[in-house]
Protein backbone atom coordinates (compact mmCIF):
# COMPACT_ATOMS: atom_id res chain seq x y z
CA UNK A 1 0.00 0.00 0.00
CA UNK A 2 1.41 3.41 -0.93
CA UNK A 3 2.40 5.49 1.87
CA UNK A 4 2.88 9.63 1.18
CA UNK A 5 4.48 10.35 4.37
CA UNK A 6 7.04 7.70 3.12
CA UNK A 7 9.74 9.60 0.66
CA UNK A 8 10.77 6.43 -1.47
CA UNK A 9 6.97 5.96 -2.61
CA UNK A 10 6.48 9.73 -3.20
CA UNK A 11 9.30 9.24 -5.22
CA UNK A 12 8.03 6.00 -6.91
CA UNK A 13 4.84 7.44 -7.93
CA UNK A 14 6.55 10.57 -9.34
CA UNK A 15 9.16 8.87 -11.31
CA UNK A 16 6.51 6.41 -13.08
CA UNK A 17 4.30 9.86 -13.72
CA UNK A 18 7.34 11.15 -15.46
CA UNK A 19 7.93 8.37 -17.69
CA UNK A 20 4.27 7.83 -19.04
CA UNK A 21 3.42 11.70 -20.16
CA UNK A 22 6.23 11.61 -22.36
CA UNK A 23 5.47 8.18 -23.62
CA UNK A 24 2.11 9.21 -24.42
CA UNK A 25 2.98 12.65 -25.85
CA UNK A 26 5.21 10.58 -28.19
CA UNK A 27 2.95 7.81 -29.15
CA UNK A 28 0.28 10.59 -29.84
CA UNK A 29 2.58 12.35 -31.81
CA UNK A 30 4.19 9.30 -33.86
CA UNK A 31 0.60 7.63 -34.12
CA UNK A 32 -0.77 10.69 -35.93
CA UNK A 33 1.79 11.67 -38.45
CA UNK A 34 2.15 7.79 -39.23
CA UNK A 35 -1.78 7.56 -39.77
CA UNK A 36 -1.78 11.29 -41.60
CA UNK A 37 0.91 10.14 -44.15
CA UNK A 38 -0.76 6.92 -44.63
CA UNK A 39 1.92 4.76 -42.98
CA UNK A 40 -0.58 2.71 -41.47
CA UNK A 41 -4.76 2.23 -41.37
CA UNK A 42 -6.88 2.71 -38.31
CA UNK A 43 -6.20 -0.41 -37.15
CA UNK A 44 -2.58 -0.38 -38.11
CA UNK A 45 -2.36 3.28 -36.22
CA UNK A 46 -4.14 1.56 -33.01
CA UNK A 47 -1.77 -1.55 -32.83
CA UNK A 48 0.99 1.11 -33.61
CA UNK A 49 0.28 3.10 -30.52
CA UNK A 50 0.25 0.66 -28.47
CA UNK A 51 3.61 -0.92 -29.84
CA UNK A 52 4.56 2.70 -29.38
CA UNK A 53 3.63 3.08 -25.89
CA UNK A 54 5.14 -0.09 -24.75
CA UNK A 55 8.42 0.22 -26.24
CA UNK A 56 8.93 3.73 -24.92
CA UNK A 57 7.75 2.29 -21.30
CA UNK A 58 9.96 -0.70 -21.27
CA UNK A 59 12.97 0.57 -23.25
CA UNK A 60 12.76 4.33 -23.22
CA UNK A 61 13.43 6.77 -25.71
CA UNK A 62 15.91 5.07 -28.06
CA UNK A 63 13.80 1.88 -28.89
CA UNK A 64 11.27 4.72 -29.97
CA UNK A 65 14.54 5.99 -32.24
CA UNK A 66 15.01 2.64 -33.44
CA UNK A 67 11.11 1.87 -34.21
CA UNK A 68 10.90 5.25 -36.00
CA UNK A 69 14.04 4.43 -38.58
CA UNK A 70 11.91 1.07 -39.49
CA UNK A 71 9.12 3.22 -40.27
CA UNK A 72 10.34 5.49 -42.36
CA UNK A 73 12.63 2.93 -43.98
CA UNK A 74 9.22 0.85 -44.72
CA UNK A 75 7.61 4.33 -45.64
CA UNK A 76 10.04 5.20 -47.96
CA UNK A 77 10.66 1.78 -49.71
CA UNK A 78 7.45 1.20 -49.82
CA UNK A 79 6.26 4.24 -52.63
CA UNK A 80 9.59 3.10 -54.49
CA UNK A 81 8.72 2.19 -57.89
CA UNK A 82 5.19 2.18 -57.10
CA UNK A 83 4.32 2.91 -60.61
CA UNK A 84 5.71 -0.70 -61.21
CA UNK A 85 4.49 -2.24 -58.36
CA UNK A 86 0.82 -1.16 -59.88
CA UNK A 87 1.43 -2.64 -63.31
CA UNK A 88 2.34 -6.26 -61.49
CA UNK A 89 -0.47 -5.97 -58.90
CA UNK A 90 1.62 -5.84 -56.01
CA UNK A 91 1.61 -2.59 -54.56
CA UNK A 92 0.80 -1.86 -50.57
CA UNK A 93 -2.64 -1.35 -49.79
CA UNK A 94 -3.38 2.81 -49.72
CA UNK A 95 -4.42 2.94 -46.60
CA UNK A 96 -1.08 1.57 -45.20
CA UNK A 97 -0.40 -1.60 -42.93
CA UNK A 98 -3.18 -3.08 -40.68
CA UNK A 99 -2.81 -4.26 -37.33
CA UNK A 100 -1.98 -7.94 -38.24
CA UNK A 101 0.71 -6.58 -39.95
CA UNK A 102 2.21 -4.31 -37.39
CA UNK A 103 1.99 -6.93 -34.86
CA UNK A 104 2.72 -9.51 -36.66
CA UNK A 105 6.25 -7.64 -37.22
CA UNK A 106 6.70 -5.86 -34.08
CA UNK A 107 5.21 -8.12 -31.78
CA UNK A 108 8.15 -9.93 -31.24
CA UNK A 109 10.09 -6.28 -30.22
CA UNK A 110 7.46 -5.54 -27.57
CA UNK A 111 7.59 -9.31 -26.18
CA UNK A 112 11.26 -8.89 -25.86
CA UNK A 113 11.67 -5.72 -24.17
CA UNK A 114 8.68 -6.94 -21.82
CA UNK A 115 10.89 -9.78 -20.59
CA UNK A 116 13.62 -7.18 -20.22
CA UNK A 117 11.51 -4.87 -17.74
CA UNK A 118 10.15 -7.95 -15.70
CA UNK A 119 13.43 -9.92 -15.93
CA UNK A 120 15.67 -8.12 -13.87
CA UNK A 121 16.90 -5.93 -16.55
CA UNK A 122 19.01 -8.27 -18.70
CA UNK A 123 20.53 -6.59 -21.03
CA UNK A 124 20.43 -9.38 -23.84
CA UNK A 125 16.54 -9.25 -24.06
CA UNK A 126 17.26 -6.20 -25.35
CA UNK A 127 19.45 -7.69 -28.13
CA UNK A 128 16.96 -9.91 -29.17
CA UNK A 129 14.32 -6.88 -29.44
CA UNK A 130 16.86 -4.54 -31.76
CA UNK A 131 17.58 -8.16 -33.70
CA UNK A 132 13.74 -8.77 -34.23
CA UNK A 133 13.38 -4.87 -35.04
CA UNK A 134 16.28 -4.97 -37.32
CA UNK A 135 14.71 -8.01 -39.12
CA UNK A 136 11.57 -6.41 -39.52
CA UNK A 137 12.95 -3.27 -41.33
CA UNK A 138 15.72 -5.72 -43.72
CA UNK A 139 12.21 -7.40 -44.38
CA UNK A 140 10.32 -5.12 -45.74
CA UNK A 141 12.92 -3.04 -47.51
CA UNK A 142 14.62 -6.05 -49.12
CA UNK A 143 10.99 -7.40 -50.47
CA UNK A 144 9.89 -3.91 -51.51
CA UNK A 145 13.53 -2.77 -53.23
CA UNK A 146 13.18 -6.26 -55.04
CA UNK A 147 9.49 -5.68 -56.41
CA UNK A 148 10.86 -1.94 -57.57
CA UNK A 149 13.89 -3.36 -59.13
CA UNK A 150 14.24 -4.65 -63.09
CA UNK A 151 16.67 -7.78 -61.31
CA UNK A 152 15.04 -11.06 -61.85
CA UNK A 153 13.89 -13.12 -58.99
CA UNK A 154 14.76 -16.06 -58.15
CA UNK A 155 12.96 -18.86 -56.06
CA UNK A 156 15.32 -19.01 -52.82
CA UNK A 157 14.77 -23.11 -52.73
CA UNK A 158 15.24 -24.14 -56.22
CA UNK A 159 17.04 -20.73 -57.78
CA UNK A 160 14.40 -20.91 -60.83
CA UNK A 161 13.44 -17.79 -62.10
CA UNK A 162 10.26 -16.08 -61.19
CA UNK A 163 8.10 -13.08 -61.17
CA UNK A 164 8.62 -10.16 -58.79
CA UNK A 165 6.65 -10.27 -56.15
CA UNK A 166 6.06 -14.34 -55.70
CA UNK A 167 6.60 -15.79 -52.19
CA UNK A 168 10.16 -16.84 -51.37
CA UNK A 169 11.45 -14.70 -54.25
CA UNK A 170 15.09 -12.85 -53.42
CA UNK A 171 16.93 -10.73 -55.91
CA UNK A 172 20.49 -9.31 -55.66
CA UNK A 173 19.33 -5.61 -55.09
CA UNK A 174 16.67 -6.48 -52.11
CA UNK A 175 18.89 -8.75 -50.44
CA UNK A 176 21.76 -5.91 -50.75
CA UNK A 177 18.78 -3.70 -49.76
CA UNK A 178 17.49 -5.51 -46.66
CA UNK A 179 21.30 -5.92 -45.61
CA UNK A 180 21.67 -2.55 -45.41
CA UNK A 181 18.03 -1.81 -43.59
CA UNK A 182 19.52 -4.73 -40.69
CA UNK A 183 22.28 -2.92 -40.46
CA UNK A 184 21.31 0.81 -40.44
CA UNK A 185 18.78 -0.18 -37.83
CA UNK A 186 21.11 -2.23 -35.37
CA UNK A 187 23.41 0.90 -35.79
CA UNK A 188 20.40 3.03 -34.30
CA UNK A 189 19.55 0.31 -31.23
CA UNK A 190 23.07 1.54 -30.47
CA UNK A 191 23.43 4.63 -30.83
CA UNK A 192 20.29 5.35 -28.71
CA UNK A 193 21.76 3.36 -26.16
CA UNK A 194 19.86 0.35 -26.11
CA UNK A 195 22.99 -1.82 -27.24
CA UNK A 196 26.42 -2.21 -26.72
CA UNK A 197 29.09 -1.55 -29.60
CA UNK A 198 30.13 -5.35 -28.97
CA UNK A 199 26.20 -6.24 -29.76
CA UNK A 200 25.79 -4.38 -33.24
CA UNK A 201 27.29 -7.74 -35.39
CA UNK A 202 25.31 -9.96 -33.67
CA UNK A 203 21.99 -7.95 -34.26
CA UNK A 204 22.62 -7.39 -37.88
CA UNK A 205 23.72 -11.12 -38.56
CA UNK A 206 20.74 -12.30 -36.79
CA UNK A 207 18.14 -9.96 -38.33
CA UNK A 208 20.20 -10.70 -41.79
CA UNK A 209 19.68 -14.40 -41.22
CA UNK A 210 16.01 -13.92 -40.18
CA UNK A 211 15.49 -12.42 -43.81
CA UNK A 212 16.10 -15.25 -45.50
CA UNK A 213 14.58 -17.32 -43.07
CA UNK A 214 11.28 -15.60 -44.02
CA UNK A 215 12.15 -16.23 -47.81
CA UNK A 216 12.51 -19.75 -47.35
CA UNK A 217 9.33 -19.93 -45.10
CA UNK A 218 7.53 -18.06 -47.71
CA UNK A 219 8.97 -20.36 -50.95
CA UNK A 220 8.50 -23.29 -49.04
CA UNK A 221 5.32 -22.73 -46.21
CA UNK A 222 3.26 -19.79 -47.59
CA UNK A 223 3.22 -20.77 -50.72
CA UNK A 224 1.57 -23.86 -50.02
CA UNK A 225 -0.86 -22.73 -47.91
CA UNK A 226 0.43 -23.86 -44.70
CA UNK A 227 1.13 -19.95 -43.60
CA UNK A 228 0.36 -16.86 -44.70
CA UNK A 229 2.30 -13.81 -44.51
CA UNK A 230 1.93 -12.39 -40.93
CA UNK A 231 2.56 -15.99 -39.86
CA UNK A 232 5.68 -15.77 -41.83
CA UNK A 233 6.75 -12.43 -41.06
CA UNK A 234 6.02 -13.33 -37.25
CA UNK A 235 8.13 -16.08 -37.04
CA UNK A 236 11.04 -14.77 -39.09
CA UNK A 237 11.36 -11.42 -36.82
CA UNK A 238 11.12 -14.26 -33.36
CA UNK A 239 13.88 -16.77 -35.06
CA UNK A 240 16.10 -13.45 -35.14
CA UNK A 241 15.33 -12.96 -32.02
CA UNK A 242 16.47 -15.99 -30.39
CA UNK A 243 19.32 -16.37 -32.64
CA UNK A 244 20.68 -13.19 -30.65
CA UNK A 245 20.22 -14.58 -27.71
CA UNK A 246 22.40 -17.55 -28.49
CA UNK A 247 24.92 -16.20 -30.25
CA UNK A 248 25.38 -13.56 -27.12
CA UNK A 249 24.83 -16.12 -24.46
CA UNK A 250 27.36 -18.71 -26.28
Amino acid sequence: MLDITKPTDVCAVMAGTSRIWPALVVTIAFTAVARCIRGVSRSGALAGALVCLLLYLYAGPGAIAALLSVFILAWVTTRFGSSRKLQLRIAEKPDGRSASQVLANLGVTVGCVGLYALLGNNAIFLLAAAASLSEAAADTVSSEVGQASNDQARLITTWEQVPAGIDGAVSLQGNLAGIAAATLVSLVCVLGGLLPWKWLGISAVAAVLGMFADSYLGASLQRRGVLNNDSVNFLSTLLSAVLAFVIASA
